[in-house]
């Protein structure tokens, strides 16, 4: 059989990246010496790179699956497959501009006054396809600028025509070009503190994003790709519905039973099982946590004592078709 190829991301993604496949079971060595790491299935390939090239080679089947963020799929147009959501890689995409511009507060604002001004609006980042997007769908600019796309400006090519306004590439420290280099940037920050370290402010955010594991659409209609392909989805599946869950068991006397089993939610059904103590059963069952500090308060009277564990792993196979 051939392998399945998989693509995990350098960067801000890596560290999560590695311990979500270690939860889920993945032994992963040779990370320090190679880009091609060595994993304990040998119906995988491991490879290594930026997570804004994952969905360009998954969409143009070069690798079956990966993780990525659902920013650089948008921002590359790729047709992927998103087979989950994980939990990690949270963060906005924002326009920010320096502090010192007190009296700007939107891009409305901001294009407005360079108009009015007769300057040239600069604005850096690493998402040159969003940032255009997203100015040409601003009414001001197209009340000042129309359907005239903004000037594009990378190292190897120029594309659009409106000179007014200018997407210029970053290749990274993008916080760092303002004021000389940029009056505004447009990139992503999780706590917003890096902005505040560079006396930035964000005054709108284009787009939330996360960490999700995608798919070649093509790997799909493959019957022996799908099958692997689906093995590892259930394998993180679980560890990302396990972090969400918790495996709780209880005691509860016969009276209480129908009272607690009213109240408590469960993974498919609780289970019950009586115990040698007459009048006495025990409940098995798994629940979201925010559910169970929900319940509590209803529960606590009524049971003889509560026993909580953290699942590493919760497999519900039955949504992995």
């Amino acid at each position: 059989m051939s392998k399945i190829r998989f693509a995990i991301p350098k960067g801000s993604l890596e560290r999560n990246t590695y311990l979500l496949l270690e939860q889920s079971g993945y032994r992963i060595s040779g990370l320090e010496r190679s880009y091609r790491p060595l994993v304990n299935d040998p119906e995988i390939s491991l490879k290594i790179l930026r997570p804004q090239e994952i969905p360009i080679y998954i969409s143009e089947g070069l690798i079956d699956i990966g993780i990525t963020g659902t920013d650089w799929i948008t921002e590359v147009n790729a047709e992927v497959e998103i087979l989950l959501k994980l939990d990690y890689g949270l963060v906005r995409l924002v326009l920010a501009v320096p502090k010192e511009y007190e009296y700007i507060g939107t891009l409305s604002e901001l294009i407005r006054e360079f108009n009015r001004l007769g300057k040239r609006l600069r604005i850096s980042t690493e998402y040159l396809n969003l940032t255009c997007k997203y100015l040409m769908s601003n009414n001001e600019y197209l009340k000042l600028y129309g359907l005239e796309p903004p000037l594009t400006i990378t190292p190897w090519w120029r594309k659009g025509s409106n000179m007014m306004v200018n997407v210029i590439l970053s290749f990274g420290a993008t916080e760092a070009k303002p004021p000389e280099d940029a009056d505004a940037i447009v990139d992503v920050v999780e706590t917003g503190i890096t902005l505040t370290q560079n006396n930035l402010k964000p005054i709108e955010v284009l787009m939330e994003s996360c960490a999700v594991l995608i798919s070649n659409k093509e790997s799909l209609k493959d019957n022996i790709k799908r099958e692997k392909i689906y093995d590892v989805l259930a394998l993180i599946k679980g560890v990302i519905d396990g972090r969400r869950r918790i495996h709780v068991f209880m005691n509860v006397k016969e009276e209480n039973l129908n009272n607690i089993l009213s109240v408590v939610p469960a993974l498919k059904s609780p289970t019950i099982s009586p115990l040698s103590l007459k009048g006495w059963y025990a409940i098995n069952t798994v629940i979201d946590k925010d559910e169970f500090i929900k319940i509590l308060p209803l529960i606590r009277k009524s049971v003889q004592g509560i026993v909580v564990h953290e699942p590493r792993q919760v497999l519900s196979l039955d949504e992995v078709l």
